[in-house]
């Protein structure tokens, strides 16, 4: 069987196609992205603004085109933060199904949370100590902590880097003052974080998909070579790597970002916010480690469909 798997998230919408064979193993055929913005102007008003809504439903239309040419069966489509907290959300969703022909399912940030988890399990085998995992979308980011065998604690935040773009505005180069600000407003807003960590020690750091993805790529291009993420579900930061270039994004204008190598245009802007969280959440627990996972909540959600009768 064929199946499809889409995330809606705020900034992108990802298609995982793969076929599922008859021994419960699958093949990957596609995987794609396509930048939507779907908070832009309207994220902290919890609306979706006409253009971005458009934007949105083009995207499904085009994954509409290519399931058809997979010869796609069956379609696993989830809206995630943006969808789900916007008043318009359910129109978004109905409009998905009227002119796309896809049937929409929005997730809560727990299942959001879960789904992340079963992504980065399938990506990298745990340490023996407890991890802390991060996921950090452009309206939520949802943080785990967990090991091979249980999620000890996980909760979804309203602290996407969009969402924490468009309320802060930072100048372009951001302003010592204005970074002082925003990792006030995350000691502030993450204080379960900080009794879940009392609570349950974590060993090391675990980027899942998206900003982490980038952080890696800047550092392949910058000081080795990109080889050497290819085909890797795992990638080990060396932390003086992440140090340098996380003062090289601080320290950057938009300008100079659109020119860095490993950098996608559509997080040239949020970049700065997600380094930021990663910095803040590293220093703030005294961390050491970091990995990156490639699968996030695609690959999750394809480990519960293999888990179920489809």
């Amino acid at each position: 069987m064929r199946i499809a798997i889409i995330d809606l998230g705020t900034n992108t919408f990802n298609i995982l196609i793969v076929k599922i064979n008859h021994i419960k193993s699958y093949t990957n055929l596609y995987q794609s992205k396509i930048s939507v913005k779907l908070g832009e102007g309207g994220i902290n008003k919890n609306y979706i603004e006409p253009v971005p809504f458009q934007r949105g439903i083009e995207a499904l239309k085009t994954y509409k085109e290519t399931m058809e040419r997979f010869y796609v069966e069956k379609v696993f489509a989830f809206a995630t933060s943006a969808i789900r907290s916007a008043s318009n959300g359910k129109e978004f969703v109905e409009a998905a199904k009227r002119e796309a022909g896809i049937d929409v399912t929005m997730i809560s940030g727990e299942k959001e949370a879960e789904l992340i988890y079963y992504g980065v399990r399938n990506a990298l085998k745990f340490s023996d100590k407890a991890s802390l995992i991060i996921d950090i979308g452009g309206g939520s980011t949802e943080f785990i902590i967990a090991d091979e065998n249980k999620v000890y604690w996980k909760q979804s935040f309203l602290l996407g880097a969009a969402r924490l773009l468009e309320m802060f505005q930072p100048s372009d180069k951001i302003k010592v003052e204005e970074q002082n600000k925003i990792t006030d407003y995350l000691n502030q807003e993450l204080q379960p974080l900080f009794e879940a960590v009392k609570k349950h020690p974590v060993a090391e750091l675990i980027g899942s998909s998206g900003s982490f993805d980038s952080l890696a790529e800047m550092i392949a291009h910058k000081y080795y070579t990109p080889q050497i993420l290819k085909k890797k579900t795992e990638y080990v930061f060396d932390m003086h790597d992440f140090e340098r270039i996380y003062e090289i994004i601080i320290n950057s204008t938009k300008e100079e970002r659109m020119q860095m190598k490993g950098l996608v245009e559509m997080r040239v802007d949020m970049i700065v916010i997600s380094s930021l969280i990663v910095r803040f959440v590293l220093q703030s627990f005294h961390l050491k480690n970091m990995r990156l996972s490639t699968y996030a909540l695609k690959e999750g959600m394809l480990n519960e469909i293999m888990n179920s009768k489809l």
